[in-house]
């Protein structure tokens, strides 16, 4: 058996899965489905705090045992270490407080609630430990570089083992280390083509995005890239420190490396200053770079993969049997070792349930209630109905995205990624309406699998079978499909 360590953001040389996505594109949403290998309606994680079953009670009760770091631990005989940052609402003394160590976890060091780079607590095995800001033992990327140093230089040898290093770089509030904070001055958001221009035909949340953006929001986007880099440069360290470690002690070449992130980012797309939670490219696609025995460097795979993947791959690895996992996901090592002939997924489910506060957000009292997430020029990332699911397809011939929002327009925005990777045209009023139809119906089931149906062949697979009559109830109407509202 080999040995795992799972790393959180940038790396090189290694091998890439290009066509990599999250489920959800929000920290504990996707960071669940990471750690079960489940899409959202089967963990029930819907957003960041404990309402929203981020840590909570039933998180711990019902999903935390049947984590793939728990199987790791308690079936394969695995060392398992965890450092930084966990569930956003982990600590929280109505969930058990840091007294709270999740079962599969042999070492413990995580963080309190969510991202910070000093001034934080950390739960070491159960007690906790605060830190200041003094920058040599207190920032939280280096804390985080030398307990997994300690781990490596004190591990068994006679066991396996696993570590996940979660660092909260780049998340806000993007605080460099000392030395890199002049780092990256000429280094600007990208200029893409759906950049600082109006979201024209997009769900209403987009099309509210004040356009042209005003100086003052790009000056604070581009300021917000380049401190992102800048942190980023700390995690650099240590995946160095590791990785030359394990080359020491003569490991590395057994050993197992996958590097990835829990969503992507937006700096100005679609007029949107900083954050997350939409459903196109630049939030959903995410970095995963994987090396170790048998993995062929500097490779390109353009599977499609999602983070649901990652624990049955971990589990697959360690030779445990996957049949008596309840996940989503699919193993990616036939891919990793270039198997021949393969027979893969394509498609995935994307699905994200809004937020948004039944008062009015006080910068902003033109706006109704229901929107969060607002921006001081009273633009807004989220609302309680920015809730979608969407079906990303990927074929030999097709590229495509559909989208439907729970809403009282149940809104619908489709993209032909390949004539259109950036997004900017919505084609729902144009597209086949027969393609339409089985789409609607491809996302009602993938809304509703679990396990071996998340992995049913999609619509445009030659084994795919589509019956219409399903499409249509007693009263002869197309039946859509409604989102299942998880308040646990």
């Amino acid at each position: 058996m080999g040995n795992y360590i799972f790393e959180v953001r940038v790396l090189r040389n290694f091998s890439l899965l290009s066509l990599a996505y999250v489920p959800s594109a929000l920290c504990c949403p996707s960071r669940a489905s990471i750690l079960t290998g489940k899409y959202p309606h089967n963990h029930h994680v819907v957003n960041n705090t404990l309402e929203g079953n981020c840590s909570s009670k039933s998180w711990q009760k019902i999903q935390e045992p049947n984590t793939f770091p728990a199987i790791l631990r308690s079936m394969c005989g695995y060392q398992t270490f965890f450092a930084g940052k966990y569930l956003n609402e982990y600590g929280a003394p109505d969930a058990g407080g840091l007294e709270h160590v999740p079962l599969g976890w042999s070492y413990w060091y995580a963080l309190e609630k969510n991202s910070k780079y000093y001034n934080y607590t950390l739960s070491i095995n159960g007690k906790a430990r605060k830190h200041g800001e003094n920058y040599s033992v207190d920032y939280l990327t280096d804390v985080l570089a030398n307990v997994s140093l300690d781990f490596l230089n004190y591990k068994s040898n006679f066991e396996p083992f696993f570590m996940m290093i979660a660092t909260p770089a780049p998340h806000s509030p993007w605080t460099a280390a000392p030395q890199y904070q002049k780092a990256f001055q000429s280094v600007f958001a990208p200029r893409n083509k759906n950049f600082n221009i109006h979201g024209t035909n997009k769900h209403w949340l987009i099309r509210q995005a004040k356009t042209p953006m005003t100086n003052s929001s790009i000056q604070f986007l581009d300021n917000a890239f380049r401190k992102r880099w800048q942190t980023l440069l700390s995690v650099d360290d240590l995946v160095e420190k590791l990785i030359k470690r394990l080359e020491f002690t003569g490991e590395l070449n057994n050993t197992y490396i996958f590097y990835t992130s829990d969503n992507g980012y937006h700096t100005g797309q679609f007029s949107l200053p900083i954050d997350k939670r939409q459903l196109y490219e630049f939030d959903i696609k995410v970095p995963l770079l994987v090396r170790g025995p048998g993995i062929k460097p500097n490779q390109t795979s353009k599977m499609l993969v999602a983070n649901i993947d990652l624990g049955p791959t971990i589990l697959d690895i360690a030779g445990y049997d996957l049949n008596k996992t309840q996940m989503d996901g699919m193993s990616l090592l036939p891919i990793l070792r270039g198997a021949s002939n393969l027979t893969w997924r394509s498609d995935v489910l994307v699905e994200y349930q809004g937020e948004g506060r039944n008062i009015t957000d006080p910068t902003c009292p033109s706006l109704s209630p229901g929107v969060s997430q607002c921006f001081p020029d009273c633009v807004c990332e989220d609302a309680y109905n920015n809730t979608y699911a969407c079906v990303r397809t990927m074929s030999a011939l097709w590229n495509l995205q559909y989208c439907e929002f729970d809403d009282q327009e149940v809104f619908v925005e489709v993209y032909n990624l390949t004539a259109d990777p950036d997004q900017i045209t919505n084609i729902a009023k144009n597209i086949d309406p027969e393609l339409l139809g089985k789409m609607n119906y491809r996302l009602m089931m993938l809304q509703s699998c679990s396990g071996p149906t998340c992995r049913t062949p999609g619509v445009f697979d030659p084994r795919y079978r589509f019956d219409p009559r399903l499409m249509f109830s007693n009263h002869g109407s197309v039946r859509t499909r409604r989102f299942s509202k998880h308040l646990l």
